[in-house]
């Protein structure tokens, strides 16, 4: 754009003849008939819109519940599936952003689109009733899938994506998945969530961070500081990206100084993650 302005502002160019000009008009209709003109970005937004929460932001996380959209905190992270348009468009008229929690390591029976998962891909349960991990190798399977529910998630108007299940290479998921395997599906996930103008946020998967940061606008941990692993998460810090971070059973005096220290943007919760949250409380003047 800078370059297009500057070429502008250096003088127009001569009138071209009037064939010429007719000419050009018949072109540019017949090129607009053919439909070849991009299509505009999903929701309205551009690449260069795409949301960036910076470090610090406060947050909350609701997956199960009636939403309870009066919770004082300018970023909501809420299931993809279960909410509708009008109420991520009633959050934004609140001031909030919203981002859309997707499982995308892990098959979930009980998603409307369950039974578009061919069995080869389904490994085994992931601890939580209903879910397998998913054979992250086949790409050719799972990249469809998961564009259509990134898609679902810009046409109901989120700001960003939450993809669950991010580290199934270091469980027994069934498969014999590598690193090398997760790196490859992590920045999968994150260029679909690109290509939709969506920010995305790396969910867990700590040893990846130093390749992972630059790929992902910010990070969603779980009980960093009961694991003491909330130093591994610096790099989304120091680069101007939010933490989003919870703990389930530490109370908040035992991990609320470190999380002010690093940055990190932290509650307690219960492990249903419903509405009841605890903030830390303000750092002493």
């Amino acid at each position: 754009m800078d370059d297009r302005m500057a070429a502008r502002a250096a003088g127009r160019p001569k009138a071209l003849p009037a064939t010429v000009l007719i000419l050009l008009v018949m072109l540019a209709g017949c090129t607009s008939a053919s439909g070849s003109a991009p299509s505009p970005a999903p929701s309205g937004r551009s690449a260069a819109a795409r949301w960036q929460p910076e470090p610090g932001t406060d947050w909350q996380w609701q997956l199960s519940g009636r939403l309870d959209t009066s919770v004082d905190a300018p970023v909501y992270d809420i299931d993809g599936f279960d909410h509708e348009a009008a109420q991520v468009a009633e959050l934004h008229r609140k001031g909030r952003k919203v981002i859309c929690y997707l499982s995308t390591g892990a098959w979930e029976d009980f998603r409307p689109d369950a039974a578009r998962f061919p069995t080869a891909v389904l490994g085994k349960g992931n601890g939580w009733k209903g879910e397998r991990w998913l054979d992250i190798r086949r790409t050719d399977v799972l990249e469809p899938l998961m564009e259509s529910r990134i898609s679902m998630c810009a046409k109901k108007g989120f700001d960003a994506v939450e993809p669950d299940n991010m580290d199934g290479y270091r469980n027994q998921s069934g498969f014999p998945l590598t690193a090398a395997d997760q790196l490859r599906y992590n920045r999968l996930v994150a260029r679909i969530a690109h290509r939709h103008h969506l920010a995305v946020g790396l969910k867990n998967d700590l040893p990846q961070i130093p390749e992972l940061v630059g790929d992902f606008d910010f990070a969603v941990n779980e009980q960093c500081a009961q694991y003491e692993e909330c130093e591994e998460l610096t790099p989304f810090i120091e680069a101007g990206k939010a933490v989003f971070h919870v703990e389930y059973e530490l109370p908040v005096a035992r991990f609320c100084g470190q999380s002010r220290r690093l940055g990190l943007s932290s509650l307690l919760k219960k492990y249903e993650l419903g509405v009841w949250r605890e903030r830390c409380p303000a750092a002493k003047a």
